[in-house]
């Protein structure tokens, strides 16, 4: 991890040089210590050792569950395009497992976490590596700001998934984004027009670009097991698009507002004029009784302009 020299420290490039450890001091680590270090930093083991060394215990209010499971970080980091001279944004580095694993391929990773407690253990476990931690809140990162060509690679705190999504949506710089949700997430950032999942988190994924199943996550893939299965999502963001307009999203998710109701009830519910509201639905060919979640969103746009909504 990149930091500067403190004073009184030698330079980096000019190292102090180090005592011997003493095999018979009581402050040298034991073989089995020494053994349990060298274990990879995602093995069960490795993880409840650094835990238990610096006095830490997952946070469940912070969505704190650690991945443990080699196979799953190297299928996020590889589906995510972490490649040499890459940037990537992490949310929630933890205790650096994922963060490793997509440094080590080349990446330029920043990292937002919120929890200082952690500090002593990134220091340890991402040292000497391309990454750069920003401590802070998640939810007041200027996303605006990030370089063109960054790529999301997170395992998100689950209780604040949709917030962090519409962010990440309208961020310039950002294309794309491979996160861990909770599966049911994932089946309605993935869900089609008349399908049961589908509402507003579907179609404003849509609006944005593409979304990919990349592969669901076992309860047992995390330290602390949490208490739902997970998924692998990567959103894909087409920056050739015009962003939809505030009015237009403000639309869908009125008419996708409450499910099994008809779009004709949602918009009167919303304060639109049900005589309007028929010669639109005439214009645009729907059935006066149709549902939302059943409309293409092309159909919902000319719902709008027939609205005068947008133009």
């Amino acid at each position: 991890m990149r930091s500067a020299a403190r004073p009184g420290e030698a330079p980096a490039n000019h190292p102090l040089p180090m005592p011997h450890p003493d095999p018979d001091s009581s402050s040298a680590p034991l073989s089995g210590e020494r053994d349990l270090r060298l274990a990879p930093l995602y093995s069960p083991a490795r993880v409840r050792e650094l835990l238990t060394r610096h006095g830490l215990r997952p946070t469940k209010s912070l969505g704190q569950n650690f991945l443990i499971d080699g196979n799953i970080l190297r299928a996020i980091a590889k589906a995510g395009g972490a490649a040499p001279g890459v940037p990537v944004l992490e949310i929630g580095p933890g205790l650096g497992v994922l963060t490793r694993e997509i440094a080590t391929r080349g990446a330029q990773v920043t990292a937002l976490e919120k929890d200082e407690r952690l500090r002593p253990v990134l220091d340890e476990t991402l040292d000497g590596l391309d990454v750069q931690i920003v401590w802070g809140d998640a939810l007041d990162f200027d996303y605006a700001a990030l370089p063109p060509g960054t790529r999301v690679i997170a395992n998100l705190p689950y209780y604040i998934t949709g917030l962090l999504l519409s962010r990440f949506m309208r961020a310039p710089g950002i294309v794309s984004a491979t996160v861990l949700v909770q599966k049911e997430v994932g089946q309605r950032l993935a869900a089609q027009p008349g399908g049961d999942n589908y509402g507003f988190l579907s179609a404003i994924a849509a609006l944005y670009g593409t979304v990919r199943h990349v592969r669901d996550v076992p309860k047992g893939a995390f330290l602390p097991a949490p208490d739902v299965t997970s998924s692998v999502i990567r959103l894909d963001f087409d920056r050739t698009r015009a962003a939809p307009e505030p009015e237009f999203l403000t639309f869908v998710e009125t008419a996708l507002h409450h499910r099994r109701k008809t779009l004709r009830n949602n918009l009167r519910l919303a304060g639109l004029a049900g005589e309007a509201i028929d010669g639109a639905l005439a214009a645009c060919g729907l059935r006066p009784d149709v549902r939302a979640e059943d409309v293409p969103l092309g159909n919902l746009r000319d719902m709008a302009v027939k609205l005068g909504v947008v133009r």
